[in-house]
């Protein structure tokens, strides 16, 4: 009779294990090979960890492209390309609402993840989204006329269809409350990460790499895409007024695609006095990235909307300096680890560029607060976070 209920008991275990497997659809459409921003690292960085560590779950990768095989990152992942590439309004819709329902519809996933805030609405397959931030709802003149307009249609409509939403601050998820009216309860809050490969350097690491930008000479850093959000416009005001108050040959380092270069941000730039100070590297494999990160003076993060702000945790692994703005979700990522200006304020970032280059000992202060802030947010943390919000979106 014992020999019974445990070969019962076996059973249950087995069969208990056997619905809980989960076949899951991911639109994987931004993880391009050399091209990953900040959504691309959200996407590489947590599903990495996911298909790996749940190797009894299988997973889709809808690719709109040809793929590099290093984004198959283990046996449980069947790669699925679907044409044509979802890169405008028109081919959003076209991938959304026709190629993907057909897709859905023969593999019968039991969801549909998209990491990058789109979702099929024609689609009955349960799915769950991932706004990173509703910057397009606070200032869509810095968006392309179609594109925000097809941001500002179709977005409350996929926070209301989604069975489950993740975002990457307790700022957005307030905000897309707050925009689209959904319950708090069917929102998590997963937080981003930053990479190992962002540590410190030795100072002949960090000479070597002074010499080979800047001529051996110190400089502050803006690290991400050149879009008006971003706030380039007053970090050129800023950095004039701090060299012309403080003259020195500290420099001042871009790095980013000019993707979304406007008018405006030229016109700041050719009205500097000091523009032969700034220094353009254009987009940096991630590997070189971390090293002028790791030498850099301080990272000017200054931006006027984020729903996270990755640069800033990575500048903590670096032990870099931070100085970023009062608003949105930086206060939350930076904490007590950075000084916070006023982004509307060429004075105010001027006067914190000020106090990272005069004194060592507010830059010590804010590299050991860094410290401590960095445990706070890792890559493994957000996919942990996210498996949670994908399990409770499978049974919703």
């Amino acid at each position: 009779m014992a020999t019974f209920y445990n070969n019962l008991k076996n059973i249950q275990i087995f069969a208990t294990k056997l619905n809980k497997l989960m076949n899951i659809a991911v639109n994987t459409r931004l993880l391009i090979r050399d091209r990953l921003e900040g959504i691309g690292w959200f996407t590489y960085e947590t599903l990495k960890r996911i298909t790996t560590q749940h190797p009894e779950h299988h997973f889709y990768f809808i690719f709109d492209r040809e793929y590099d095989p290093a984004f198959i990152f283990s046996d449980n992942i069947t790669p699925v390309i679907q044409y044509p590439q979802a890169r405008h309004p028109v081919l959003y819709y076209t991938w959304f609402e026709y190629v993907i329902p057909k897709l859905l519809d023969r593999l019968k996933p039991d969801l549909f993840l998209s990491t990058d805030g789109f979702l099929s609405l024609k689609s009955q397959v349960p799915s769950m989204v991932v706004f990173h931030d509703l910057n397009f709802e606070h200032y869509p003149e810095d968006i392309p006329f179609w594109t925000r307009r097809y941001y500002r249609k179709y977005s409350p409509k996929y926070a209301e269809k989604a069975n489950r939403i993740a975002t990457v601050s307790e700022f957005s998820k307030q905000d897309i409350i707050r925009q689209y009216h959904v319950s708090a309860d069917k929102i998590d809050v997963v937080y981003d990460g930053a990479g190992d490969i962002y540590h410190p350097l030795t100072p002949d690491e960090k000479s070597a790499v002074r010499e080979a930008y800047t001529d051996g000479l110190p400089y502050f850093i803006f690290i991400g895409s050149l879009h008006p959000r971003k706030n380039l416009v007053n970090l050129f005001r800023a950095f004039d007024l701090f060299k012309k108050s403080n003259p020195s040959e500290v420099k001042l380092m871009i790095v980013g695609a000019r993707k979304w270069w406007t008018r405006d941000i030229d016109f700041a730039y050719n009205r500097m006095v000091f523009s032969d100070d700034v220094i353009f590297t254009g987009r940096l494999q991630v590997d070189e990235l971390s090293k002028v990160l790791g030498s850099a003076l301080a990272l000017t993060y200054v931006s006027y909307f984020e729903g996270f702000g990755i640069p800033i945790v990575e500048a903590f692994r670096c032990d870099v300096p931070v100085i970023t703005s009062t608003v949105t979700s930086m206060p939350e990522v930076a904490g007590d680890a950075a000084l916070l200006v006023d982004p509307f304020s060429p004075e105010s970032i001027a006067e914190a560029l000020y106090k990272a280059y005069q004194y060592e000992s507010i830059r010590e202060e804010l590299i050991q607060r860094g410290r401590r802030r960095k445990e706070r947010f890792s890559w493994q943390q957000t996919a942990d976070r996210l498996w949670e919000s994908i399990e409770h979106a499978v049974k919703s």
